[in-house]
């Protein structure tokens, strides 16, 4: 796993990697997709794992079904109802999770879109936001930063590892359409950049650049790692960003 460094905020947040679960194969072994073709067996026992590690309540944990829109979701002090580790099923379509609730985890997942976690300076709003390109065209990152409620000027942001320009050749069409979205130097070659993009995306939504950090590792070159759909196809597991604000005395 991949800590966050959230300063001074009652806040925690991570980066999850491929390790420590239970799934084999292609899905070998902390995948946490439900939608991937794993066993729901495996991505349940997965998710546990990864509760339990952090001391969060599974029952608690939010979790959406990512659509590669710019929709984002407010979730409430019941967080996700057990669907995360219950039915698997029946969560809100929608690419961002935002809450106000401290001890109420929100995940997003990714197997080379970057995944964000996003949270403010006194630890009062977090969210996890799913911002591949798709999404980052429909402006699900301003989408996220309008959910807060807070001010852009005191939320920080960690993009998480995402498939880099190195391995993710595109065609003209989306090559012109990122760059008249978020600049030329966004595009590299025949290439696009998912992290500069994101990096722009909040930015422009008013978040201080010194305040944004991006992961410079490559879901796609690096196996050992990370799960990744541009290297190995649909058969392959996801791997999430979850944040959460800490309950008082925990």
């Amino acid at each position: 796993m991949i800590p966050v460094d959230t300063g001074d905020a009652p806040v925690r947040a991570l980066f999850t990697t491929r390790h420590g679960g239970v799934s084999t194969g292609p899905f070998a072994s902390l995948n946490l997709g439900a939608t991937t073709g794993d066993s729901a067996e495996s991505v349940r026992a997965n998710r546990e794992v990864l509760a339990d590690v952090l001391g969060v309540d599974a029952a608690r944990v939010a979790v959406a079904m990512q659509v590669h829109g710019a929709a984002a979701c407010s979730v409430g002090p019941d967080g996700g109802d057990g669907r995360f580790t219950g039915s698997l099923e029946g969560v809100s379509e929608c690419d961002a999770l935002v809450t106000r609730s401290a001890g109420i985890p929100v995940l997003a997942m990714g197997a080379d879109c970057p995944v964000v976690c996003m949270w403010d300076s006194h630890g009062e709003v977090v969210a996890a936001v799913h911002a591949g390109w798709r999404g980052l065209v429909a402006g699900v990152i301003r989408a996220a930063v309008d959910r807060t409620g807070a001010s852009p000027g005191v939320l920080h942001a960690a993009v998480g590892p995402h498939v880099r320009p190195c391995c993710y050749p595109v065609d003209v069409d989306l090559r012109r359409t990122m760059a008249t979205t978020y600049g030329d130097d966004v595009v590299h070659g025949d290439a696009i950049d998912l992290g500069r993009a994101a990096r722009r995306a909040l930015e422009t939504a008013g978040v201080a650049p010194e305040r944004i950090r991006v992961e410079d590792a490559c879901t796609s070159c690096d196996a050992r790692r990370f799960f990744s759909y541009r290297r190995d196809g649909a058969a392959t597991g996801r791997q999430a960003a979850i944040i959460w604000i800490e309950e008082t005395g925990s």
